[in-house]
């Protein structure tokens, strides 16, 4: 019995956005996809769960924009582009990245989409609202400050998505989505797209989903089957020897190293760097341009390695990423997943390393309880590295110095001798020596008995003319 291969012209998108489809280079459409598209053109609510790297991003996009081409307009107008469709993401790469998507398919029509998102002056964004777009993609904090400032209006948004469901609980912006949703119409298509599926995520989806469809490609919260998963036993103190040793023994071109904590990410970054590896940091301190600036400069291979805390796990989209290594592994299960998620996407093959502490062992445990499979363990083998011989000291305090501690190591602890120079003056050199002249003792004697006259001011009296 063979399947049926389903390709995008069975659809049903318009002619627009199977053009820019094939531009791509796409012809079939991934699982997500295939199942997702038809049922949101349908205008149902969709709860969807899908791996990283599934395409989930054009199974909302190019719905979305097949249901706002009866409203594209070649208007200049700001009042023909209201906000139709709002898509919210928890992270900014993630949302640059799906807004980038949304221009791709929608470049054949005349649908305007923009993305904000904080970390960069909000005056920058506020000109291109006014102008219109049908699309925005935006963080919850930054689109609730230009809410405040009354740069945007959400009263004519028909399609809402929550993209990375999960993960925005995980980063605390339940109250931001309450006060959101308060915002749109209630009458509107929801689509929610989640990587697991915790018992908050369905909480949230019964809060604003009205009768959702249920979508799943893959078991929930599972681990793609094209990712090696390899987990090394080593002590904490040896974890940046071995990092450096598996770095380059693997002579990856790319690889993502995590880290839990933004102290941690940058001072990596610097260590690797001191040992040859081209390695840069990003994490949530940076300013956005310099987080654009060392993901394009990974994307274009001028740094091999990007060290990155979990605010990266999410949002970045990098084909055919052949490695991931945890250099702490998260206490949060579920973001195991997400980090892993970044190597193996669109069926290419990926290796997943973590180093794991004594300390680690029960965060691993939960790992594998979630993920429903036990992760090969392996005692790490640190080899010995030589270190380079001191170079020898031809002068004399040096040699003088290594003498002493050579003793010292010796057990002698006799204190040094340090020999003096002589003073140009041989007078110095003389011992101090009592004056023993009965003259001299006479001056001393008649000095301590004479008694001298008082000032007048000080309370004394004039000596008699």
């Amino acid at each position: 019995m063979t399947t049926e291969i389903i390709q995008f012209d069975s659809l049903g998108l318009a002619a627009p956005l199977l053009k820019a489809v094939r531009e791509t280079g796409y012809t079939t459409p991934t699982p997500i996809q295939a199942k997702a598209i038809p049922l949101a053109l349908q205008g149902l609510d969709l709860m969807a769960g899908a791996q990283t790297g599934t395409g989930k991003t054009a199974a909302f996009a190019l719905p979305i924009l097949q249901k706002l081409l009866p409203f594209a307009s070649s208007s200049t107008s700001p009042a023909k582009h209201p906000i139709r469709a709002l898509v919210l993401t928890p992270t900014r790469e993630l949302a640059i990245q799906v807004e980038e998507s949304v221009k791709v398919y929608a470049k054949h029509t005349s649908l305007k989409s923009l993305v904000v998102f904080g970390g960069v002056d909000i005056k920058t964004q506020t000109p291109h609202l006014k102008t219109g777009v049908e699309i925005l993609v935006a963080t919850p904090g930054r689109l609730l400050d230009h809410v405040e400032q009354k740069t945007l209006n959400l009263g004519q948004v028909q399609i809402l998505v929550l993209d990375e469901a999960d993960r925005m609980l995980d980063m605390g912006f339940m109250p931001d989505l309450k006060r959101i949703l308060a915002l749109l119409p209630k009458q509107r298509q929801n689509l929610m797209f989640s990587a697991t599926f915790s018992n908050e995520i369905k909480k949230l989806a019964d809060d604003f989903l009205t009768n959702p469809t249920l979508i799943e490609v893959a078991r929930s919260n599972a681990t793609a089957e094209n990712v090696t998963q390899k987990v090394y036993l080593v002590e904490q103190a040896k974890k940046q020897t071995l990092l450096t040793q598996l770095l380059k023994e693997a002579n990856s071109k790319q690889v993502i190293i995590f880290t839990k904590t933004k102290l941690t990410a940058s001072r990596l970054s610097k260590a690797l760097h001191k040992e040859g590896i081209a390695a840069d940091a990003i994490h949530g301190d940076k300013s956005q341009k310099e987080r654009i600036e060392a993901l394009d400069a990974f994307k274009a291979g001028k740094i091999t390695v990007l060290v990155a805390t979990d605010v990266a796990a999410r949002g970045l989209d990098i084909s055919d990423l052949p490695m991931v290594i945890n250099y702490e592994i998260p206490s949060a299960p579920e973001d195991y997943v997400h980090r892993i998620g970044r190597t193996g996407r669109a069926g290419a093959s990926g290796v997943a390393i973590s180093l794991v502490c004594e300390d680690e062992e029960k965060y691993l445990a939960e790992i594998e309880k979630l993920i429903k499979r036990s992760i090969d363990k392996e005692k790490a083998d640190i080899k010995a590295v030589a270190k380079p011989a001191a170079h020898r000291s031809t002068t004399r305090e040096t040699h003088t110095e290594t003498n002493v501690a050579s003793n010292r190591s010796k057990g002698d602890f006799r204190p040094r001798q340090h020999t003096r120079k002589p003073s140009a003056d041989p007078w110095f050199d003389k011992p101090y020596e009592p004056a023993k002249s009965s003259s001299d003792n006479a001056k001393i004697s008649t000095l301590s008995n004479r008694k001298l006259p008082v000032a007048a001011l000080l309370g004394g009296l004039r000596p008699n003319k």
